[in-house]
């Protein structure tokens, strides 16, 4: 479950480059109930991109905006209640390692679901009941 994040230089702290991705993925995994799951911590990852302030835009202006963004199964955070949670955390998580000053609202999260049969791993694509299958026994 690949979490991307985008940032321009100098709004996240050194630390928070290094530490926002492990820090979400913990909040990932436990929005979804499943600390502790071998097979679901697995599957989740991602890449911190960290480009030249002048490159991130956002209402068609150069803005500091630090964007999440998950990419899912269909099976993923099911409820809207579950994403709301999620994303609450998310923008708490990147909140606390963006240098003062940084707006909130310059913090988007947003979370894209792959169609039944459109997750794969090492070829393999899953359905969700084969996911969930999967992430019973691990």
């Amino acid at each position: 479950m690949p979490i991307t994040v985008t940032s321009p230089r100098g709004t996240l702290t050194h630390e928070g480059e290094r530490e926002i991705l492990p820090r979400l993925t913990a909040a990932l995994i436990e929005a979804s109930g499943l600390t502790g799951n071998r097979f679901f911590s697995s599957m989740v990852g991602g890449s911190v991109h960290v480009l030249a302030p002048e490159d991130i835009y956002a209402g068609g202006v150069n803005r500091p905006v630090v964007m999440i963004e998950l990419k899912l199964p269909n099976i993923g955070l099911g409820t809207p209640q579950a994403r709301a949670a999620f994303i609450a955390n998310a923008t708490d998580i990147a909140a606390s390692l963006t240098v003062d000053g940084h707006d909130r609202e310059g913090i988007w999260v947003n979370i894209i679901n792959a169609p039944d049969g459109g997750w794969g791993i090492g070829g393999r694509a899953y359905t969700g009941d084969q996911l969930v299958a999967a992430i019973s026994q691990g």
